[in-house]
Formats: C-alpha cells, sequence, structure tokens
C-alpha cells in the first residue's frame, strides 16, 4: 500500500514546490534530498497510506472513521492542536495513538481484547492514521487546555517525571532536553523541546530509522534507549525493553511537553534525523 501511495504522491506532487517541514542540521541523505528537490516528502506517504484507512476501513460494525467525522476529516480539522486532552467518552486524558485506538473499538465495532486487532492497530494502522489526521490541524497553532482537573493531574505528573532520574543510568528527560540541551548524544543534536516548541513538527519521518514515528515512539524510544526504564514506578512493571504503548507516564510526558509548545504551528509531517 505504501509503495502505491508513493507513486501516487509522486505523480500527483512531480515539480511541485515543496511545502513546509521541519529538517535536522545534519545532512539529508542524497535520496532525501533528490525526493524532496521533486517536492516529495516520505511523510505523505504515510498520511496517505491513512487517509486510505480512514475513508475505506470498515469496522465489525460497518462504520469507517469518516462516518463519524466526515470526509477527508471535515469534523476533526483542529483537532489534533488540542491533544492530549481528556476525553470524557473515554473518561481519561488521551493521545493522538489512544484516542484513536478508543475510537475503533467504542465505535467502530473492534472488541478492545482482542489482542490481534490491538497489534495490528499498533504496528499496522496506528502510525498512519495518526498521521493523517495531525495533517488536518496543519498551519493552526497548538493549544492544549488544561481546564480539566485530569488534565492538571496529567501535566502536573508529566512535569514531575520529566525531571526525576529514574532507570538504571539515574537519568531524566531533563538531564538531555534541558541541562544539556544545544548539546549532542552520539550523533544526534539534543533539541529543547520545551523552550523550542518542537512538538509541533511531531508526528515526524525519522530519515535515520526510515519511517513515521508519533511522540509516543520518541517517548517510549528514549525510555529503551537511555533511561532503561525497569520497575521504576510500579514494582508490578518490567519495562526492560519500553514502557507499553498508550501508558499514562508516556501520555503525561506528552502533555507537559506540548502545553510548552501552545502558540507554536503545526507543521506535519515533519523531517528529523
Amino acid at each position: 500500500m505504501r509503495k502505491k501511495a508513493f507513486l501516487a504522491t509522486a505523480v500527483i506532487a512531480g515539480g511541485a514546490v515543496l511545502g513546509t517541514f521541519a529538517v535536522a542540521k545534519e545532512q539529508l541523505p542524497t535520496h532525501l534530498k533528490e525526493l524532496l528537490e521533486l517536492g516529495m516528502h516520505p511523510g505523505h506517504v504515510f498520511a496517505d497510506e491513512g487517509a486510505e484507512y480512514y475513508h475505506n476501513m470498515k469496522g465489525p460494525n460497518g462504520k469507517t472513521c469518516a462516518s463519524c467525522h466526515g470526509q477527508d476529516g471535515a469534523k476533526l480539522v483542529g483537532a489534533y492542536a488540542k491533544m492530549p486532552r481528556y476525553y470524557k467518552d473515554i473518561g481519561k486524558v488521551a493521545d493522538i495513538d489512544l484516542r484513536i485506538l478508543s475510537c475503533m473499538t467504542k465505535y467502530m465495532g473492534y472488541d478492545p481484547k482482542d489482542k490481534k486487532f490491538k497489534k495490528k492497530y499498533t504496528k499496522k494502522l496506528r502510525v498512519p492514521l495518526s498521521t493523517y489526521v495531525a495533517t488536518l490541524s496543519n498551519g493552526m497553532e497548538i493549544s492544549v487546555k488544561l481546564d480539566d482537573p485530569q488534565e492538571k493531574e496529567m501535566y502536573e505528573y508529566g512535569k514531575k517525571l520529566w525531571f526525576m532520574r529514574v532507570g538504571g543510568r539515574d537519568f531524566s528527560c531533563g538531564i538531555c532536553h534541558t541541562v544539556l540541551a544545544g548539546q549532542r548524544i552520539r550523533l544526534q543534536g539534543l533539541p529543547n523541546p520545551v523552550k523550542q516548541k518542537s512538538y509541533n513538527h511531531w508526528p515526524a519521518y525519522r530519515f535515520g530509522s526510515d519511517r513515521m514515528w508519533t511522540m509516543e515512539d520518541r517517548v517510549r524510544s528514549c525510555f529503551k534507549a537511555y533511561l532503561l526504564s525497569v520497575n521504576q514506578w510500579d514494582p508490578k512493571k518490567d519495562w526492560v525493553k519500553k514502557p507499553p504503548p498508550y501508558v499514562k507516564e508516556v501520555i503525561a510526558i506528552e502533555l507537559f511537553m506540548k502545553h510548552a509548545s501552545n502558540g507554536g504551528v503545526i507543521e506535519v509531517p515533519g523531517l528529523l534525523r
């Protein structure tokens, strides 16, 4: 499907002027430079794939995403600019990854206990759908509110976790992205997402891994690579690889970062190292 979407993008975008995107300061690979010169962004392939799922993938009850949210996401314009936030219908604060999963189980008829469906969503559907929905807010300012008590509680939890030293290396998010911001870890520059409002470029295509990542992917990957998060908040959890998807701790950190990005203009998909 991605190959077809890529070819469609190439036909449509050939010779077009490249739109706005975030590019890391490091040298881009030659093949990516050539694509960008043709007006093609590799992340658009994932957005196109997500649009196809949005319009055509029917749940067990026969509904598509478009059944509720309108053709071309008419009712979702600007929604991503306000996430994560509290959703009354599911009774929790959700990021875009969890919100779409909740929609599919609550309104499209998928069984939330079906492990095969959840695996398919996490591995195949989540990133394209999240990318497509995020693009519907392009050009809009991030405006994450803390009006609900659960939003305020989650924000404070995310702020606490940002600076909490945990794991096998006694590390924290803030060590890299506050104290050492502007320096490098291995070959990668360390941004300060709180001050730079860099959440506005996520979801992003990371050419180092040749795939799209949502912010959930980025946070979970950091836990694996740098924090070595094993049994750090709950002795019943074993996160020796990565935290599980959609957990409170990851969404709390997302909320903290995205609230700090309020006023930043959304430009997705981003393009990062």
